[in-house]
């Protein structure tokens, strides 16, 4: 069905010269009768509650749309589908889901709680099979788990498919992994605990061998239209220009040239082809593929390699402002027909970049709930193998702060490398040089530099301008292999202290704090992936072993490993009752002036929590006169159960040892 005229323009058209508002209500009547048409055989109450989040949220989704699409003949078209698709998926939605739309509506803080905690691992390395991970829930469960991310399931292509990134089949879960009745039965059991699901939705590109691709290989112009075809070099030369590349090592450049001469942008693997976002019928095809996926119980959709979605020649096609456009009509879609599903942009990006994807401006809350705070990573590392955490204390206090109804996603290890994110400008106001600091840490973990406690990899070294990440399980980067190895038990116990440090540091900030499948029993680096022809070529399957359930089932035994599930468990269990933890409370760090002490405070109007953490593996002190600074007469740790303290007293903390700080009634 083809639109009237509206504000102006001619038929088929969206736009007003001026007069968008006009324009923008003018749809929306259009789409609410649209919407009433396509929902009358259901249950008016239904009807009503989806017309009037369509009318909510009209505003952030036509604004969305506007700005890339508001001069795009298509949209008109694609807009009156995209209605149609809503109301679509809305009329499937099963009725315990729409329950819990209206919890989370009444309670949209849900994921910012205290006693959210996550868990992140892929389905065939921690059980096998989707059904597989039903027999371990009593196991998460025990953790203390709220929320689960299911690593890429969706059907990908055979033999190399970058961890399962490449997709095949957004519909489609993974053969060898189960299939969408499993998922949907694991979504129904997670919920009746009161779990959360989060599963990848790669936004930016698709494997070369999804049907839309293989479409427009053999030529047809609608699936050609929904990538970035070129019929020769000379516009791939222009873009590549000012484009980076992302693995330089095994996918250098940023386009792959076609049988028939034709050259697609592939800016991560040959094939992984980028769909083209500058066409509206990509966003609806997204659209309902999200909605279809929310349909089975995805609560949670973590929107891989968004930062890539829009293309500009002479930018390095990241971070453009239309891809915020498009976020902030994304929710809005989502708010509309699937209201409990929330967002996490996986951006990678400097923080500067970061903060838009959780909505800044105009867009202000209205993006992305979550968002991977990449630097709190980076610099626990850095301040962990310098023993200083002045660089830490000067990129966190600068760093751009977040809208209090969004939270951070906090980690300290995940599937990925670690890149050095640490700019010339930081290096340089602690003393130091960017380049030199960025080689020494890949030094320090790969375990190259005199005096390292750590075992870990070198990962895509640039020759060019000598740059490398690093790849390693936590608790070898930590120094526990090293220690076992040398059966060193005082190294054991420092081992064992950076886990939980690191555990203690996320769990405190203001985020939902992710824990990597087996960090929380101190897995090690598996070098088995040298023997697996699919994996060896890419060192990041070090940090991405088989879950070692024999090694588990000694989580109560003694040793390093109960040491570390039990410190961990013990840290969620505390988290859980600090109301001070939300994530919508400030966040402000402080400078105690001892570089191996890093500290921050989270004011509550119930009082303020004092979270202290020792860098080093030296006993240190933290001057009481700090409690004062931050409103505490008097105070107590939460975590070891000691005190009380006063502004009189050194407070000791232990080698790498953490003290959460509270109030209590002055003796």
């Amino acid at each position: 069905m083809r639109s009237r005229t509206i504000a102006g323009g001619e038929a088929g058209e969206v736009r007003g010269s001026g007069r968008e508002g006009g324009a923008s209500e003018i749809w929306l009547e259009r789409a609410t009768a649209l919407a009433r048409d396509a929902l009358a055989a259901g249950p008016p109450s239904e009807t009503e509650s989806f017309v009037m989040r369509l009318r909510r949220h009209w505003t952030d989704l036509w604004e969305g749309l506007l700005e890339p699409y508001g001069r795009d003949h298509r949209l008109a078209e694609n807009l009156e589908r995209l209605v149609g698709v809503l109301a679509a998926r809305w009329a499937e939605r099963p009725a315990d889901l729409r329950q819990l739309d209206r919890q989370r509506t009444l309670h949209p803080d849900w994921f910012q709680a205290p006693d959210m905690v996550g868990y992140v691992f892929y389905v065939d390395r921690f059980a096998g099979t989707i059904r597989g991970v039903e027999d371990h829930l009593d196991y998460l469960e025990e953790l203390g788990v709220r929320y689960i991310h299911l690593m890429p399931l969706l059907r990908s292509r055979p033999g190399d498919n970058d961890g399962g990134y490449a997709v095949a089949d957004y519909r489609a879960v993974e053969p060898r992994l189960g299939s969408m009745a499993d998922l949907e039965q694991l979504s129904r059991l997670m919920r009746e605990r009161g779990m959360s699901l989060c599963i990848d939705l790669v936004l930016n590109h698709c494997a070369a061998e999804h049907e839309w691709a293989v479409r427009a290989r053999a030529g047809e112009p609608a699936y050609e239209g929904m990538f970035w075809i070129f019929p020769n070099r000379r516009l791939p030369n222009r873009y590549e220009a000012t484009l980076p590349e992302v693995f330089p090592d095994f996918a250098p450049g940023n386009f792959t040239r076609l049988p028939d001469g034709r050259w697609v942008w592939t800016t991560f693997n040959a094939f992984q082809w980028d769909l083209n976002w500058s066409n509206p019928r990509v966003f609806v095809e997204m659209t309902d593929i999200l909605l279809d996926l929310a349909n089975r119980g995805v609560d949670v959709f973590r929107l891989d390699a968004v930062a890539f979605m829009w293309k500009r020649m002479g930018t390095n096609c990241q971070n453009q402002p239309e891809v915020h456009s498009l976020l902030r009509a994304l929710r809005a879609c989502a708010r509309i027909a699937a209201p409990a599903v929330i967002f996490k942009a996986e951006a990678i990006v400097g923080p500067g970049d970061l903060a838009p994807y959780l909505g800044v401006g105009r867009n202000h809350g209205r993006e992305c709930d979550l968002a991977y705070h990449n630097s709190l990573m980076v610099q626990y590392w850095s301040a962990l193998a310098t023993r200083d955490t002045r660089l830490m204390t000067h990129v966190l206090s600068a760093f751009p702060r977040k809208p209090a109804t969004t939270s951070w996603a906090t980690y300290i290890r995940c599937h990925d490398d670690i890149g050095w994110a640490i700019t010339e400008l930081d290096a340089e106001a602690v003393g130091w040089t960017g380049p030199e600091h960025r080689a020494f840490l890949s030094s320090y973990y790969s375990g190259e530099f005199p005096g390292s406690f750590a075992r870990g990899e070198v990962f895509q070294h640039n020759p060019v301008n000598g740059d490398s990440r690093i790849s390693g399980s936590f608790a070898s980067l930590a120094g526990l292999e090293r220690a076992l190895e040398t059966e060193d038990a005082g190294q054991v116990d420092l081992a064992v202290a950076r886990i939980l440090l690191g555990h203690a540091l996320i769990m405190g900030w203001d985020g939902l704090p992710l824990l990597y499948m087996g960090d929380e029993i101190a897995l090690l680096n598996d070098r088995g992936y040298r023997n697996e022809a699919d994996l060896a070529s890419d060192n990041r399957w070090l940090h991405r072993p088989r879950m070692d359930w024999k090694r588990a089932a000694q989580r109560h035994a003694g040793g390093p490993v109960a040491r570390v599930f039990e410190g961990t468990r013990r840290l969620v269990q505390v988290r859980r009752e600090m109301v001070a933890l939300h994530a919508s409370v400030p966040l402000e760090l402080i400078d105690l002036g001892d570089p191996g002490l890093f500290a921050f405070v989270r004011t509550h109007a119930s009082g303020p929590l004092l979270a202290v953490h020792n860098l080093t593996e030296t006993p240190r002190n933290l001057d009481g006169r700090a409690l004062e600074m931050v409103g505490l007469d008097a105070a107590r740790d939460v975590i070891a159960a000691e005190g009380p303290f006063l502004p009189s007293d050194l407070i000791a903390l232990p080698p790498y040892g953490v003290r959460w700080l509270v109030a209590v009634p002055v003796p």
